[in-house]
């Protein structure tokens, strides 16, 4: 009878409890959302791996690169920098994701190349281009407009920019090459 009784008296608890739940966990799902977006551009944009078509593109596109100092932005696994790197250029990379500059260094150490390719942990935004003959990037849509105004900014006259896929909206390319375009700054 008394368990009966309980059981009756609890029964409002119990829905406004559930009711509760629900709520938290509605609000918690959110909250994961949110911070699985921040995680996910915490590290920069996606990364995407430089198919080999597209890493000859950006070296014919450069051209003649032997003695130049060149920068790719979000470098990745650096297959940019190494191939930079074997055509003669002085090649750094800048990489926000630890774990892809671990593996860039790995790769560049395997490849013999550390005299002429470094790959740094750093955000790009917070370096100078202004000692850059050529500037390579596989940026995503969002924020080549940034970009665009810290080139033209920093660049001095006679660079060149790669982009590979998204183009700049204010600069008109000099040649394009397998979705892989091309800007001179004069």
């Amino acid at each position: 009878m008394v368990a009966r009784v309980l059981r009756e008296d609890l029964a409002p608890v119990r829905i406004r409890v559930a009711r509760h739940m629900w709520i938290f966990l509605f609000l918690l799902s959110i909250a994961a959302s949110i911070l699985a977006v921040r995680l996910l551009f915490s590290f920069g944009a996606p990364y995407v791996v430089s198919k080999d078509q597209k890493v000859k593109a950006l070296l014919e596109l450069a051209g003649l690169v032997d003695g130049k100092r060149t920068i790719d932005l979000g470098s990745g696994d650096g297959r940019i920098v190494i191939a930079f790197a074997r055509a003669g250029a002085e090649a750094h990379g800048y990489e926000i994701n630890p774990l892809l500059v671990l593996r860039a260094r790995q790769n560049i150490k395997k490849a013999g190349l550390e005299d002429r390719a470094i790959i740094h942990w750093k955000d790009f935004w917070q370096v100078s281009f202004s000692t850059f003959d050529v500037v390579t990037v596989y940026g995503i849509g969002f924020m080549m407009k940034r970009l665009e105004k810290k080139l033209k900014r920093e660049l001095r006259q006679g660079s060149i920019v790669l982009s590979a896929h998204f183009t700049f909206s204010g600069w008109i390319p000099t040649r394009s090459l397998h979705d892989t375009h091309k800007y001179s700054k004069y």
